[in-house]
């Protein structure tokens, strides 16, 4: 699958099949993340792959928006180190993450984490060490039904040229 392909099929998916994903598919996915541009090269995430579906539940009920998570098969939690731009950067990666996720036939969903009020429950939950910031939990699950992308704005209703 080609970019603007991947861009335009990705869509939110919260159901999911029992059915695990290969290790080297969770590799792929992690590997796009951490190919992600970053800003001074600083490269502040790690990425925790959770598989265990006793660790997913556990997630899903610390979360307000993400209980859905509990019927995905893997889950990866981004963090960054708490520099200037860890959101843009741990950002990046998530949506790279995301794309790569579509290209190898795999549904995600990209959960908030950054400022939300359950952030130190999931540090504590991954056993995550200090100075690392929540930036994003993606669900993630072979596709129960075929993903219909939302309809969006067309680009000449966003585009402006030279001024807004």
């Amino acid at each position: 699958m080609n970019t603007f392909d991947a861009i335009k099929k990705r869509t939110s998916a919260r159901e999911y099949i029992v059915k695990p994903i290969e290790k080297e598919k969770l590799e792929r996915i992690v590997d796009a993340g951490r190919l992600a541009p970053t800003a001074r090269a600083e490269e502040p995430w790690e990425f925790v792959v959770v598989t265990k579906q006793e660790k997913i539940k556990e997630l899903a009920n610390i979360t307000d928006h993400g209980k859905f998570l509990a019927g995905g098969t893997s889950a990866i939690v981004i963090f960054c180190r708490d520099t200037k731009y860890y959101l843009e950067d741990g950002c990046a990666a998530t949506e790279n993450m995301l794309l790569a996720a579509t290209d190898l036939g795999i549904a995600s969903c990209w959960i908030a984490g950054d400022k939300k009020f359950y952030c130190s429950d999931i540090v504590r939950a991954l056993g995550v060490p200090e100075g690392f910031k929540l930036i994003s939990i993606i669900s993630l699950g072979y596709p129960k039904t075929e993903p219909i992308p939302h309809k969006k704005r067309p680009l000449k209703e966003v585009i402006h040229w030279e001024k807004f």
